[in-house]
């Protein structure tokens, strides 16, 4: 399972498998300068993936990286849960962004003074949403962050050619279901954060559809 940009493995806490598969958590590394995003995988794969033909579930930017792993080794099957299988799948919004680099001005320094955020937020539900951040997206390194947007808004990819699930929410803000093409699994309500939120219905179909 490979969390969300930023995320570790905490936003799966709530996911439980039958006993019949074991999981295995993937964590984010620092990327080297220039890094392309091929060498950032192939790096991922030699340390920490030691199976053959596994499962892949990726969420986010997460599941873009599950696909560039698809590139390069066997897998069994891909799952795709808050993310796009191309750029064709990005918002209107977030194609100009990357095509005119906008994302070079976003002021990542802010992450870092969480708690200076958390005191002037105005509503119960801007501090819970910071104090969310806080606890499930932990890494806040700028030259990382950096990179990995600049990896999303600028990823090129072709068909997938590798069996997959695409799990979308109904809401999701940032990859928003209507630009995503079929195949594709709606889940009522969902969110960008559904893996969390939502966790009742990924414990309800995910062994089903692994199982198909």
């Amino acid at each position: 399972m490979m969390p969300g940009m930023a995320a570790g493995p905490q936003i799966f806490e709530y996911i439980k498998l039958p006993d019949i598969y074991d999981i295995y958590y993937l964590q984010w590394q620092m990327p080297q300068p220039d890094e392309s995003l091929k060498s950032y995988v192939n790096r991922l794969i030699k340390t920490q993936i030691h199976h053959t033909n596994p499962i892949l579930l990726g969420v986010s930017f997460g599941g873009i990286i599950i696909q560039e792993m698809a590139r390069q080794l066997s897998v069994k099957q891909l799952i795709l849960i808050s993310t796009i299988k191309n750029s064709g799948e990005l918002s209107p919004f977030l194609k100009n962004i990357g095509r005119y680099r906008l994302y070079k001005l976003i002021p990542l320094s802010l992450l870092n003074h969480l708690d200076i955020l958390e005191k002037i937020a105005q509503t119960s539900r801007a501090k819970l949403k910071i104090k969310l951040y806080r606890k499930y997206m932990n890494i806040n390194n700028p030259v990382y962050l950096r990179w990995s947007i600049e990896q999303i808004l600028n990823w090129q990819s072709d068909k997938i050619k590798k069996p997959y699930v695409h799990i979308v929410g109904e809401y999701d803000r940032v990859f928003p279901e209507k630009y995503i093409t079929d195949p594709k699994i709606i889940v009522p309500e969902g969110r960008h954060d559904m893996i969390i939120f939502k966790a009742k219905w990924f414990n309800n179909y995910l062994p089903k559809l692994m199982q198909k």
